[in-house]
């Protein structure tokens, strides 16, 4: 009987053997897929949701310097937290899975003057953008016409001499 549906469902005898085996001793629930093993999470789920609350309370909370959290930033307060270790590159997976995404900060001149950049965006922009063009006048994509002549030295057939 294994052959016949080996045969009739493109497998192996091995793996309807597998099957019915599993039928047998764990029923119809045990046929259904399962998922790989795995190793078991070092962070339970209370704590990974506790995660996201600790991390609001800002990074200079943690004794460190500026307010941003890194990777490896995020690894140290888990280790010292919870006593668990991780690498910085699975901490990335847990924050997405958390629902954090990666920012990067916005780089910007410290001599930046935000007050003259509103003034020109409100002010001049609308200003510049407003000018109607002259008529007639050429656009910065037309040709002159000193650019478009062409002399030709001689009649055409005659060689100049």
């Amino acid at each position: 009987m294994g052959k016949t549906i080996a045969e009739a469902l493109g497998v192996s005898q091995g793996a309807v053997s597998q099957w019915l085996k599993r039928a047998r001793e764990g029923g119809v629930a045990a046929l259904y897929s399962q998922p790989p093993p795995g190793p078991t999470p070092r962070l339970t789920t209370e704590q990974l949701t506790q995660l996201p609350h600790l991390l609001a309370r800002g990074a200079e909370a943690f004794g460190f310097l500026g307010e941003v959290w890194t990777a490896k930033r995020v690894a140290a307060v888990i280790r010292e937290e919870f006593g668990v270790r991780y690498h910085p590159d699975h901490v990335g997976r847990l924050l997405r899975t958390a629902g954090w995404s990666p920012q990067k900060p916005i780089r910007r001149a410290t001599q930046r003057d935000e007050a003259a950049i509103e003034r020109w965006i409100t002010e001049r922009w609308p200003a510049l953008r407003a000018k109607p063009r002259r008529r007639g006048a050429p656009s910065s994509g037309s040709m002159s016409q000193p650019s478009i002549r062409y002399r030709l030295s001689s009649a055409p057939g005659r060689h100049a001499a």
